[in-house]
C-alpha cells in the first residue's frame, strides 16, 4: 500500500461508517415521513407542501455551521424531501418539453428528481394538463433577464383557475451543439425564439451564414440536430446529454448572467413564510393619473413592488393589464390592507398567488 493509501484508509473508513450513520437516520426520516403521509390521508391534505418544505430548508441553512454552503443544503435536503415524498404519492409535474428543456431542469431543481415529469408541446399543453388533474403541478417560464416576458404565460395564468404555487430562478447557459462536434454540411441553427434572441450577437458574429429557424423549444432543437447533419441546436447540457450532442461552441448567450424565471402553477395556496411574493394582475380605467392612483396603496402601506409588466388587454381598445409581484403574502397586515385599497381603485383585479419567494 502506498503512503497516500495508508493515510487516505482510515479517512475512507471514516466516511463509511458516516455514511452508514446518514442511512440509518434517512430511514427513520422516511419512516416519520410515511406517518405524516398516513395522517394527512386522512384529512385529504395534499402531498406537497412548498411553504413547508421552504421553512425546513430555511432552518437547516440557518443551522449550518459549514463547510457546506447554503445553496448545497438546499440541494441535498430537496431531494431527502422530494425521495420521501414518493413515498406518500410520486408528484406528476407537466412541464414544456421534450425531454432536456429547461423547464424539466426547473421542475427537477424545485421539486426534486423523485418526480413522474409529464412532458408537454406548449406552455398552453402545461396548463391544460394540470387543469384537468394529469399533473399536480406545472412549471412554465416567465420572463428572461435578457428578453423580458413570456407573453404567453403571462396570458394564460390571467385566463387560468390555477394559482402560483412556487418560483424557481436558473442560470441559462446556451450552447451550439451538432451530432460531429463540427459545423461541417450544417446549414441552420434551431432553438426556441427566445434562445435565438439571447444569442442573436454572438450567432451574428460567428455564424452569420447559417439560417435561423425558431422550434417549439431548444429540446426539441436538439432532438432534431441529433438526427439532420444539417442542423445545428442551441440548448443547455441536459438536452446536449439527452441527445448524445458535441459542443461546437459553449456559453454563447450575450449576456454571461442570462438566467430565466419559471412559476409553479397549481391549484394549492400557499400559506405565510415570512419570505413571500404575491403576484396580481391589474388594469385601470383609461384616466390621466389612474396608474398612479392604483400603485398608491402600495406606497402608503410599505409593501414593495419587486415587478411591473403591462401587456395589452385583448380588447381592441388599447387598455393594458400591468403584472404585479409585490414582497409578502397576501396574509400579511400591511399587504392584505393595501390590496384592499388595489381592489376599490382597480378596474380589474386578480390575484395570482401568494407563494414562498426565491432568493
Amino acid at each position: 500500500m502506498s503512503d497516500e493509501e495508508q493515510r487516505l484508509a482510515p479517512i475512507r473508513n471514516q466516511i463509511d461508517s458516516l455514511d452508514a450513520q446518514i442511512l440509518d437516520l434517512l430511514t427513520k426520516r422516511a419512516q416519520a415521513a410515511q406517518e405524516v403521509g398516513h395522517i394527512k390521508g386522512g384529512f385529504s391534505s395534499p402531498v406537497f407542501r412548498p411553504e413547508r418544505e421552504r421553512q425546513v430548508v430555511t432552518r437547516l441553512q440557518e443551522m449550518n455551521v459549514g463547510p457546506l454552503l447554503p445553496d448545497g443544503i438546499a440541494a441535498i435536503w430537496r431531494e431527502v424531501m422530494s425521495a420521501c415524498r414518493a413515498l406518500e404519492a410520486r408528484q406528476i409535474i407537466a412541464y414544456l418539453g421534450p425531454v432536456g428543456t429547461f423547464s424539466e431542469q426547473a421542475a427537477q431543481t424545485y421539486f426534486g428528481h423523485s418526480i413522474a415529469g409529464l412532458s408537454c408541446n406548449s406552455i398552453d399543453e402545461v396548463f391544460k394538463a394540470v387543469e384537468k388533474g394529469a399533473a399536480q403541478f406545472g412549471v412554465v417560464p416567465v420572463e428572461n433577464s435578457s428578453e423580458g416576458a413570456i407573453s404567453r404565460t403571462l396570458d394564460l395564468l390571467l385566463d387560468s383557475p390555477l394559482h402560483i404555487s412556487g418560483e424557481v430562478v436558473l442560470p441559462i447557459h446556451h450552447h451550439l451543439l451538432t451530432k460531429s462536434g463540427k459545423l461541417d454540411g450544417v446549414l441552420t441553427v434551431c432553438a426556441h425564439a427566445q434562445a435565438l434572441a439571447q444569442c442573436q450577437q454572438w450567432l451574428s458574429e460567428h455564424v452569420p451564414q447559417l439560417k435561423r429557424q425558431a422550434v417549439s423549444s431548444n429540446a426539441e432543437a436538439a432532438r432534431m440536430a441529433a438526427s439532420d447533419p444539417s442542423i445545428a441546436a442551441i440548448a443547455g447540457e441536459p438536452a446536449q446529454v439527452a441527445y448524445s450532442l458535441q459542443a461546437v461552441a459553449s456559453q454563447i448567450q450575450d449576456d454571461p448572467h442570462n438566467r430565466t424565471r419559471f412559476v409553479v402553477i397549481g391549484s394549492y395556496e400557499c400559506q405565510a413564510t415570512g419570505c413571500d411574493q404575491t403576484s396580481l394582475v391589474l388594469s385601470v380605467d383609461n384616466q390621466p393619473g389612474a396608474v398612479h392612483r392604483l400603485l398608491e396603496p402600495l406606497a402608503k402601506h410599505g409593501v414593495s413592488m419587486n415587478r411591473l409588466e403591462s401587456r395589452p388587454a385583448r380588447k381592441g381598445t388599447w387598455e393594458y393589464h400591468f403584472y404585479i409581484d409585490i414582497a409578502g403574502h397576501t396574509e400579511d397586515v400591511r399587504v392584505a390592507k393595501a390590496l384592499d385599497e388595489l381592489k376599490a381603485t382597480a378596474a380589474f383585479y386578480k390575484n395570482l398567488g401568494s407563494y414562498p419567494h426565491s432568493v
